[in-house]
């Protein structure tokens, strides 16, 4: 007779010294000891309708012990649990557009109900992290060079009781000569924002630091004039999006 339980998946690659592992594993349940650790460490009221507590990317370079990240509870750490993160100017008329949504009450208590994270990433060893002007080569990463790893690893999603969407989820594809991380959170509230905070992540094997960008984008709903299709894609709806803030920073790895 065939279980029913859920098998984790587990991606490994060793190349060029550095270590990888994407790991991706169950829903968390309703109760239990994962759940009461999360509502244990974290201020939240209420946690996201889905969240993957032991998925997991995780890169070591295996001579220095330098490494990155990724985990669920990390990014939840950076929720605002005190004020909710949307601002709309006319709010009456906002709450009144949303009536139907069971999370208007939240707008007004201490509790960023659309879980916006700035999360990007957790390091692991010594690093001295410097604002660089360097950028991160878009269209180096556009040449078609062997993918030798991929993986694609959730971390949290909720769908705001039918009101939009939050997500968060992290993918990787290592090169001949490079790793490259893509961080994602994504946020559409129906009739009032999109938002998107990205964490691009570049390392050329052999150098001694790691490129790290961050970006926030976000605009009115309204101010989209842009099919529904594209609004609901992030990989889309993206590059329709107001850059609000931007910083590119070195991470080197020291000794």
């Amino acid at each position: 007779m065939m279980s029913n339980k859920f098998q984790p998946t587990f991606s490994e690659k060793t190349h060029m010294g550095w270590s990888v592992l994407a790991v991706t594993n169950h829903i968390m349940k309703s109760s239990g000891a994962e759940r009461e650790k999360f509502e244990f460490t974290l201020y939240l009221p209420h946690l996201p309708e889905m969240v993957f507590p032991n998925n997991v990317l995780k890169l070591v370079n295996q001579s220095s012990g330098h490494g990155l990240e990724f985990t669920a509870l990390e990014a939840l750490k950076l929720v605002d649990y005190q004020h909710e993160s949307i601002h709309v100017a006319n709010s009456s008329t906002w709450k009144e557009a949303r009536a139907d949504c069971e999370h208007i009450d939240k707008v007004v208590t201490p509790f960023d109900w659309t879980y916006t994270t700035d999360y990007r990433g957790s390091l692991v060893g010594n690093f001295k992290i410097e604002e660089t002007k360097e950028e991160i080569d878009m269209e180096r990463l556009k040449l078609k060079d062997p993918i030798l790893f991929y993986a694609d690893v959730a971390l949290y999603e909720d769908e705001l009781h039918d009101c939009g969407c939050s997500t968060i989820s992290v993918k990787i594809r290592t090169m001949p000569t490079y790793f490259f991380i893509l961080l994602r959170f994504y946020l559409r509230v129906d009739d009032v924002l999109v938002r998107v905070n990205d964490t691009r992540i570049f390392h050329e094997f052999g150098t001694n630091h790691i490129l790290r960008e961050f970006t926030k984008r976000q605009s009115k709903y309204g101010a989209l004039e842009v099919p529904l299709a594209v609004i609901r894609d992030p990989n889309e709806i993206v590059q329709h999006l107001s850059v609000v803030y931007k910083v590119v920073e070195k991470l080197i790895m020291v000794d």
